[in-house]
């Protein structure tokens, strides 16, 4: 039997974990804050603009663009009228805390096939940077 087959042991604890995810109360919070910014058309469209806006200011810096003081001025005002928003801000807050619950669970499950063991919270706390130089064995040694 494939470790990846339906019945085996690990595919059933990937349900399992999935399952506990998707039951868990927090979880759905999180989830209702994002569809209740879906159904919100003008706090997604301000999203979009500020979003679209902050991009094309980043491509403009990166090909050495000074960027004008109005058109900063510009956007900061569109991004403080964003963050004023309850809606966009709850969606930005659950955005993050969902995109760190992936990374956290995609660190755990990567340690694991790399370490072959479930990894500890030091190496978890190195990995992340928690450890000398950065951690994750890539300093070649500790800084001074």
């Amino acid at each position: 039997m494939s470790i990846l087959s339906d019945d085996s042991a690990v595919m059933t604890k990937a349900r399992e974990l999935c399952a506990a995810i998707a039951e868990d109360a927090q979880f759905q919070a999180l989830q209702k804050k994002v569809e209740t910014f879906l159904e919100d058309d003008s706090a997604r469209m301000m999203y979009q603009g500020v979003h679209e806006r902050g991009s094309e200011l980043h491509q403009k810096q990166h090909a050495g663009v000074e960027l004008g003081e109005s058109e900063i001025k510009e956007f900061e005002s569109a991004r403080d009228a964003l963050m004023q928003n309850d809606v966009a801000r709850s969606f930005m807050d659950a955005q993050g805390e969902l995109e760190a619950l992936q990374k956290t669970i995609g660190q755990y499950v990567g340690m694991t096939l790399e370490l072959g063991r479930v990894p500890t919270a030091d190496d978890i706390a190195q990995a992340s940077g928690g450890g000398c130089c950065g951690g994750g064995g890539e300093g070649g040694g500790c800084c001074s």
